[in-house]
């Protein structure tokens, strides 16, 4: 039998505990805030048949395969990718994958510009968003950096100076291979994740943005309700 306040949360799951403490507090918020139908959705509304809805969740799967390849590079280190041809292939693999991945992230950032995507309380989805793009120019930026060939030497000479005179070459050294390494494969890829996972969250929490004019699941490209079967005389 259940103590005082540990029964049955109201609502369609009724059988989330609603005990105290700040575990109970957690999880009582987190379910209300995304319930597991609205954050593991088995439909979509009609609109997100356009492609233009399609580039999200492409910049997501490109970004699964940049940090896949790029955590067996981290592992095996520059001599096995410059001279093994398997290290080469996954060398390959990381860069287009990059290359994949920013050309994703623009079409889709500017794709939800256009669409006022932070519209219906989605501000923070947008920002997010924004911040995850700047996010990943730092990080392609400094994976050039550690190519550890004469391109690398090149970028990191010309951005030197450039660095420098804007007052963060003290604790941002191109020209060091371990700093630039750590900000590559580290602190950057960790900020990047925790910040794709909270935009992902806040596109569950406030649903997917409609497009511009949309006022109800007609406009919104949705099928019409079917209507009602009348009888015969």
């Amino acid at each position: 039998m259940s103590g005082p306040g540990e029964g049955a949360a109201a609502g369609p799951y009724t059988n989330v505990p609603t005990g105290g403490g700040w575990t109970g507090a957690v999880r009582r918020r987190a379910v209300a805030a995304l319930p597991p139908d609205k954050l593991l959705p088995d439909s979509q509304p009609a609109y997100m048949a356009s492609w233009i809805y399609v580039f999200g969740v492409l910049t997501v799967a490109s970004l699964i395969v940049v940090l896949a390849t790029g955590g067996v590079l981290a592992l095996k280190g520059p001599a096995w990718w410059h001279v093994s041809g398997t290290g080469r292939y996954v060398n390959s693999l990381h860069l287009w994958s990059v290359e994949l991945l920013m050309f994703f992230m623009v079409v889709h950032l500017w794709g939800k510009f256009f669409m006022a995507a932070w519209r219906g309380r989605r501000a923070l989805t947008w920002a997010t968003g924004a911040v995850c793009f700047l996010t990943s120019i730092g990080t392609a930026f400094t994976g050039y950096l550690v190519q550890q060939n004469f391109d690398s030497q090149w970028i990191a000479g010309q951005a030197k100076d450039g660095l420098n005179s804007v007052g963060i070459g003290a604790f941002f050294n191109v020209l060091d291979f371990g700093q630039m390494l750590m900000w590559h494969i580290v602190l950057l890829p960790f900020v990047l994740g925790l910040l794709t996972a909270w935009h992902v969250l806040l596109v569950r929490w406030r649903g997917i943005v409609p497009p511009i004019g949309a006022t109800g699941p007609a406009d919104a490209g949705a099928a019409p309700p079917a209507p009602s079967p009348q009888g015969t005389s």
